[in-house]
């Protein structure tokens, strides 16, 4: 039999370090809804690894749970795509170990591209961003929840992507609708 071959497309979704609405840096709620929708928008789009980034335990403990009465419990039973969608979750303390952890599975260090509300003057489109999505190596996409990832996060990006513009000035979107758009734009078929 074959080998399955491993994407090297992998998205992070950041609970810590964000801000909150007044500016002030805070741990975001994990929210199961999140979980399951985007892991399901990674099976899709053939993604090797969701990292949900969270450095509280509690927070930790619901993810594993989730993952684990659909992957063996009930919910495997009763239903299998869900089970073939979470296998590809994994709980993360901080970015950095995801970082750590594509290294290691793919032997250098994965490029990163942050998307974001805001243009910054390092922002590139989405037609760039696809370009630089296909060459080789691992890329880690990361997505902030609450209301966006601290600064210094984005700083150190490699590729900072333009905002997701709509028809309308309003732009604050779910974050699991924003990373179905993005991976859509930058895997899709055209």
């Amino acid at each position: 039999m074959a080998e399955e071959k491993q994407s090297n497309i992998n998205v992070a979704l950041v609970h810590f370090p964000v801000y909150d609405k007044t500016g002030e840096l805070v741990v975001s709620s994990v929210t199961t809804l999140d979980v399951h929708d985007i892991s399901r928008i990674c099976r899709t789009y053939d993604v090797d690894t969701f990292y949900v980034v969270t450095p509280l335990k509690i927070q930790q403990e619901l993810v594993g749970n989730i993952i684990k009465h659909w992957m063996k419990g009930y919910g495997a039973r009763y239903n299998p795509t869900r089970k073939e969608a979470l296998h590809c979750v994994k709980v993360i303390n901080r970015l950095e170990d995801a970082i750590t952890d594509i290294e290691q599975k793919s032997g250098r260090k994965p490029k990163t591209f942050i998307p974001d509300a805001k243009d910054f003057p390092q922002s590139i489109s989405y037609e760039q961003g696809r370009v630089e999505i296909i060459k080789d190596g691992a890329k880690l996409l990361v997505f902030g929840t609450g209301w966006g990832l601290e600064k210094g996060v984005i700083e150190r990006a490699d590729v900072v992507l333009a905002p997701i513009r709509g028809l309308s000035e309003y732009n604050h979107l779910p974050v699991r609708a924003a990373i179905a758009i993005i991976l859509d734009r930058l895997l899709g078929n055209p």
